[in-house]
C-alpha cells in the first residue's frame, strides 16, 4: 500500500511506496524534459496536471499545476506507481557502474567544498528529504555557496526561509569561510 505525505509545498505530494526507488541518488524530471529513459517518470508526467516527478532513495515526490486539486490526481499517481511495481520491478532507477575520478591533491578550496558537502549530506539533505526534496551543492565563490533545490523544495513558499535560516546558519556555523547561501 502506498502512503502519501503532505510537504511544505502545497503543490507537491510525497508518495511512499515502501520499496526502493532510486539506487543512484535523487533524480528530478520535468514535464518538458525530452528523452526521459525512466518509464515511471514518463507515465506520471503523462498524467494531466503533473509538472515534475522527483525520485529519492525511498520516496517519489510529484508536483502538480498550481490550480489543480490533489484528490483526483493523487489516485492516478498511486495507480501508476502500483502498476510499475506490480510488473515485477523492484526499483525505479537502478545503480549504474560508478564512474571513478582520479584523486587530486586537496587544495584549500577543495577542503572547504568538501566540508560544505559533508554538512549538506549529513545535516541538511536528510531533513530536506523528509519534506520530499533535495538540495545539491553547485558552487562556492567569495564566501557564497550556491545550491540547487529540487523536488518539493523547488518553488516552495518556505524554501527561502529554510535556505537562509536553516542551511545558511548551519554552513556559516561549521565552515568559517561561508558568508551566505543562495539558490540557483
Amino acid at each position: 500500500m502506498i502512503e502519501t505525505e503532505q510537504t511544505p509545498n502545497p503543490n507537491t505530494l510525497k508518495f511512499l511506496p515502501g520499496k526502493k526507488v532510486s539506487e543512484v541518488g535523487p533524480m528530478e524530471f520535468l514535464k518538458n524534459d525530452k528523452n526521459i529513459k525512466v518509464s515511471l517518470a514518463n507515465n506520471i508526467l503523462s498524467l494531466d496536471g503533473t509538472v515534475m516527478v522527483f525520485f529519492g532513495e525511498d520516496f517519489i515526490t510529484v508536483k502538480k499545476e498550481k490550480d489543480l486539486d490533489w484528490e483526483n490526481l493523487k489516485h492516478s499517481v498511486i495507480s501508476e506507481i502500483n502498476d510499475y511495481y506490480s510488473k515485477g520491478n523492484d526499483v525505479v532507477i537502478k545503480k549504474d557502474i560508478k564512474k571513478s575520478t582520479p584523486n587530486s591533491a586537496p587544495t584549500k578550496s577543495n577542503t572547504v567544498i568538501e566540508k560544505i558537502n559533508e554538512i549538506l549530506d549529513s545535516k541538511v539533505r536528510p531533513a530536506v528529504a523528509r519534506d520530499g526534496g533535495d538540495i545539491t551543492f553547485k558552487s562556492f565563490k567569495d564566501g557564497v555557496v550556491t545550491v540547487e533545490l529540487k523536488g518539493s523544495c523547488s518553488g516552495c513558499p518556505s524554501s527561502i526561509m529554510t535556505l537562509k535560516q536553516g542551511v545558511q546558519n548551519l554552513l556559516c556555523h561549521y565552515v568559517k569561510e561561508v558568508k551566505s547561501v543562495e539558490a540557483n
